[in-house]
């Protein structure tokens, strides 16, 4: 397997978050683990994955704080995968990418489910990016700046 390169350190926040997230099978196992799906055996039937990727998948995804192992629920011998606060945070990048898909797809009927809210069974609302005030964005009203540098406090 060919060693890819971290972008751990990078200083843009998107090549650091792909350094987490960034290949298509580690955001496969969320979306599954969003569903509910906890044990190896699970993920590896409804992805249909080699147990060896999905090992090593399984292993970066716990190394970057996304999940976490922990005994099975039913008291088995078994370790189960669960998501952290920042797995669960993960959801609105996975809605993010549906949605695109769900608006660009060449082919949107194949496109077997549909996000609603469990509630009211209604689809759920296009995510949209809001200014402070509430004004809709687009990517022509947003710019990047400098991060302002943290004041060092002087030594009394």
């Amino acid at each position: 397997m060919v060693k890819r390169t971290s972008f751990a350190g990078d200083a843009c926040p998107i090549a650091r978050s792909l350094d987490a997230l960034g290949d298509w099978w580690s955001l496969l196992i969320i979306r599954e683990a969003l569903f509910g799906v906890r044990r190896f055996g699970e993920f590896q039937n409804k992805l249909g994955m080699a147990k060896n990727i999905l090992a090593t998948r399984l292993r970066s995804l716990v190394d970057h704080g996304i999940l976490e192992t922990a005994p099975a629920s039913d008291g088995s011998a078994y370790q189960e995968y669960v998501l952290t606060p920042k797995g669960r945070g993960t959801f609105p990048i996975l809605v993010a990418l549906r949605q695109w898909s769900e608006e660009f797809d060449d082919r949107p009927e194949e496109i077997a489910t549909i996000l609603v809210d469990r509630e009211k069974g209604r689809p759920v609302k296009k995510l949209e990016m809001h200014a402070e005030d509430g004004r809709l964005l687009n990517p022509a009203d947003t710019t990047l700046k400098p991060r302002p540098t943290p004041r060092r406090r002087s030594a009394s």
